[in-house]
């Protein structure tokens, strides 16, 4: 049977909760556990309110910080042609299998399903005999705590010997995905949302897990999703096009070679809150074979969207590469704060800010080039608390967008929440007034 698809009422704003949390019951979304993405159901009422009937057939949907392909995927399914950037080849990689889900052999996926089944109760289970695999734990992977057990671990170099030997690359691209998917869960760390070792939030270590079970429990959920994708596609009047890039929308150049033609945008730029988004993959970053050694330089750390504070704290004052008064005075009202901390007080962050909106500078005059006359970029942003101050991300990104010829047409106010990291948790933050400040999410529309 097709899986269930859900439907949610739309909120007083016109669109459904934007919230990723929507997707873990829907087909092809609901493959990989995501935290900093939102709804297919916010997509698909982006996609019926800006998207130019007249286009369909002929027009492109853009999503320049793909994710897990959420934008990609609701937009592919409805016969649009779609391309992405996504710097983390873990989410690049999740974003492609659902995409190539239509090309894929369900006969061919089916025969490999029940012959991992029967390799992995030949090697791992209770009565298997004796022997060691010939894949080997990565090199650099480190933490406070083993990723895996002794017993785990032997169980995913097994998994990993017989996804090594797929010779379709697609078919390997499912079974890496799957074993992606559910490496956390049976590890020695946990998503309590961010990846955190187990002992920390008072579980215990998993000393031992049917690894194999659960590889397959995921591949069989995705090998029902891709038949039910291609019953949906095979409906459609042509194959629309596809195609995800793992690299940084600022190289759109070197991957494309036109502009003006994209009809719409739905995204979510990492948000201003030093959300370090690699290392929350950091295991399959490194156990699929993406990176060696420390480090996540594979993942685009350094050509991420605004950066890490980390990374910035210790330059000289970073300026920013444009006039915008207001948000002048927000950076050197952060900068004279706290200074006797150093970088790690006000100076550090005000790097931080500035940086983080030439990098938004740098994003809209990208964005200026690739929409076509009439094109719509919808972007999901939510506000911050620096040092005590409030920044207006949603406000700044739209005057930044003015500024790079685009048009700030609205900002709609998608939900409110409580939810931040230690930036907001700032001592700083006892002033009272501030102290009412809501954390909340909002869509800015910009047009060309």
């Amino acid at each position: 049977m097709p899986p269930a698809v859900l439907e949610t009422q739309k909120t007083t704003n016109g669109f459904r909760d934007s919230a990723f949390a929507k997707n873990k019951e829907l087909p092809l979304h609901r493959w990989v556990p995501w935290i900093a993405g939102f709804s297919s159901n916010f997509v698909q009422d982006c996609l019926s309110s800006y998207f130019p009937r007249r286009r369909h057939g002929i027009g492109w949907v853009l999503d320049p910080f793909a994710g897990v392909g959420t934008t990609l995927v609701e937009a592919h399914l409805r016969g649009l042609n779609v391309i992405g950037f996504e710097i983390n080849p873990y989410a690049a990689l999740a974003a492609k299998t659902k995409l190539e889900a239509a090309t894929v052999s369900t006969k061919k996926l089916a025969k490999h399903v029940s012959a991992f089944e029967r390799f992995m109760d030949r090697h791992c289970s209770s009565s298997a005999r004796n022997g060691q695999p010939r894949s080997q734990p990565p090199t650099g992977f480190s933490g406070r705590t083993q990723l895996f057990s002794p017993k785990v671990e032997r169980k995913i170099l097994f998994g990993l010997d017989f996804i090594n030997s797929i010779s379709d690359p697609r078919i390997r691209d499912v079974f890496r995905l799957a074993l992606g998917a559910v490496m956390v869960s049976v590890s020695n760390y946990s998503y309590e949302p961010s990846l955190t070792r187990r002992l920390a939030v008072g579980k215990p270590q998993i000393n031992d897990a049917p690894v194999g079970e659960t590889v397959l429990a995921k591949l069989n959920q995705m090998l029902g999703d891709i038949e039910w994708a291609q019953a949906r596609l095979n409906g459609l009047k042509h194959a629309p096009a596809h195609e995800v890039f793992p690299s940084s929308i600022f190289h759109a150049d070197k991957f494309i070679g036109r502009y003006d033609f994209v009809d719409l945008v739905v995204t979510s730029p990492p948000y201003l809150n030093n959300y370090h988004y690699p290392r929350n993959t950091r295991p399959q970053i490194h156990w699929l074979g993406f990176a060696s050694g420390r480090g996540y330089g594979v993942a685009g750390e350094n050509d991420s969207f605004g950066k890490f504070w980390q990374t910035v704290r210790g330059l000289p004052p970073v300026s920013l590469a444009f006039d915008l008064r207001g948000l002048k005075e927000d950076i050197a009202a952060i900068r004279s704060r706290n200074t006797d901390k150093g970088v790690y007080g006000g100076p550090g962050w005000a790097n931080y800010v500035a940086t983080y909106f030439n990098d938004t500078y740098r994003f809209c005059k990208v964005l200026a080039q690739l929409l076509r006359p009439g094109g719509t970029a919808v972007i999901v942003l939510g506000n911050s608390i620096i040092q005590g101050i409030e920044i207006r991300t949603d406000l700044y990104f739209g005057k930044v967008a003015e500024l790079c010829g685009l048009k700030f047409e609205e900002t709609v106010l998608l939900r409110k929440k409580r939810t931040g990291s230690s930036i907001i948790r700032s001592s700083v933050r006892a002033d009272k007034a501030l102290a009412r400040t809501v954390l909340y999410e909002s869509a800015i529309v910009l047009r060309k």
